[in-house]
């Protein structure tokens, strides 16, 4: 008897989902706990594993499609299963298998078309090429959206059959029969791809906080030396103690938020309608960039944390992130954001805002500039800090004040020990 794959439970916050990837093809072997489907919400990408070893029968929901929570999206026939064919009598799915071997073989003119997905396809009937042309490095040869779009980027020489597709209908054949090594001279190549479920979700909440939020940024900067040289004085036997986190410069910044949000608590508050919600915690979000999108994990009771605890949790959140493997608990609930453009070189930007949170802190490069000390000029490592923020709710007064405190903890790295 086949037993039913069903997409897991998704949070209330999640009204549906989107058959991401099919790890796993009708007729090859699956064994429990392993990976068989992906599925892509608003938030997260979920991962859907085989509850028994067997053989993965009929796919009911293909690549692309919409689920709801619990929809079945495939049947497993239990059993010891054999390689990717499934037993003598099942010939239905051992012809599918049979199909996906033909196609992961080079075994020239005379194979079958090769397996691929419906985005993959998509692509390539958009384009007008051969599947054939098109190298597959996805299970058993199976072509992959990315194998169409790495094929596209190729030069037209490398691929006769896109070549040949491309030119046919084009007024300039003649010109395009030529044979040629070199690419045609000012070819304007176009692509189009629909935007995931997850990148539409954050243009969604982009959108919504440039228009929903009176939005403004302060700026100020801070000296980064007094940190530096802490770090540089410490860094070795503070990852020999704290079993190989390493001592970096976002424990500091959250620690110094965390003391500042104390003092102005409009900074950690939210709007709900025509309420203010303050909240006596600080949950920090500290934003991650991933191949998806700019996700936002959350470090829960930030302010009790020590610096080892911060950043031994934003490099697991950071990994698990990268990895697909956060949760819907792990992005809900922050209070306050922190986001570091400065690893990719951002010199200065305007953060926007998270809602429904009124404030967000954006740390930048660290350059140094001649500055001036005691009438001297000194050159100093720098860096410019950004605070967006809802000004429904928070003041320009309180908006630099709450900067201004930042600045001040992390130039004097002992107040935030001494809470001063």
């Amino acid at each position: 008897m086949a037993i039913e794959i069903k997409a897991p439970t998704f949070p209330e916050s999640v009204a549906d989902g989107e058959v991401a990837t099919w790890h796993k093809q009708e007729g090859e072997s699956v064994a429990r706990d392993e990976l068989i489907v992906e599925i892509e919400t608003d938030k997260v990408v979920m991962e859907v594993v085989a509850p028994a070893d067997g053989v993965l029968g009929k796919i009911l929901a293909p690549e692309g499609e919409t689920v709801q929570s619990g929809q079945v999206l495939g049947e497993l026939k239990p059993g010891e299963g054999g390689g990717k064919a499934p037993a003598d009598g099942d010939s239905g799915s051992a012809g599918k298998a049979d199909k996906s071997e033909s196609a992961a073989s080079e075994s020239g003119s005379d194979a079958q078309e090769p397996v691929m997905g419906p985005a993959a396809r998509q692509l390539v009937e958009e384009h007008g090429l051969e599947a054939g042309d098109i190298r597959g490095t996805g299970k058993g040869g199976r072509i992959t959206k990315e194998d169409v779009l790495a094929h596209l980027k190729e030069p037209r020489g490398k691929s006769e059959g896109a070549a040949e597709k491309a030119a046919a209908p084009s007024s300039q054949t003649g010109e395009r029969a030529t044979p040629s090594a070199d690419a045609p001279v000012g070819e304007r190549i176009e692509k189009r791809v629909p935007m995931t479920r997850m990148r539409a979700r954050i243009a969604e909440r982009l959108l919504q906080a440039s228009q929903e939020t009176a939005m403004l940024t302060t700026f100020n900067e801070v000296n980064m030396a007094p940190v530096m040289a802490l770090r540089e004085r410490y860094k070795a036997q503070f990852e020999k103690t704290h079993n190989g986190t390493r001592l970096g410069f976002m424990g500091f910044f959250v620690k110094a938020c965390c003391e500042a949000l104390k003092r102005f608590p409009e900074v950690n508050a939210s709007i709900d309608g025509s309420d203010v919600v303050y909240h006596g915690y600080q949950d920090v979000g500290v934003a991650v960039s991933t191949n998806n999108g700019l996700v936002v994990p959350v470090l829960r009771d930030a302010d009790f944390m020590s610096l080892a605890d911060i950043e031994a949790a934003i490099r697991d959140l950071g990994q698990r992130a990268r990895d697909n493997k956060l949760s819907i608990d792990d992005m809900t609930g922050g209070t306050f954001t922190v986001t570091n453009g400065g690893v990719f070189g951002s010199l200065l930007s305007t953060p926007i805002l998270n809602p429904p949170q009124t404030g967000i802190l954006g740390m930048h490069k660290i350059q140094e500039r001649p500055m001036a000390v005691n009438g001297e000029v000194v050159v100093l490592p720098m860096m410019y800090l950004a605070l967006s923020y809802d000004h429904r709710l928070i003041d320009g007064k309180t908006a630099v004040q709450f900067l201004v405190a930042v600045k001040d903890l992390i130039e004097d790295p002992a107040r935030i020990l001494l809470q001063l």
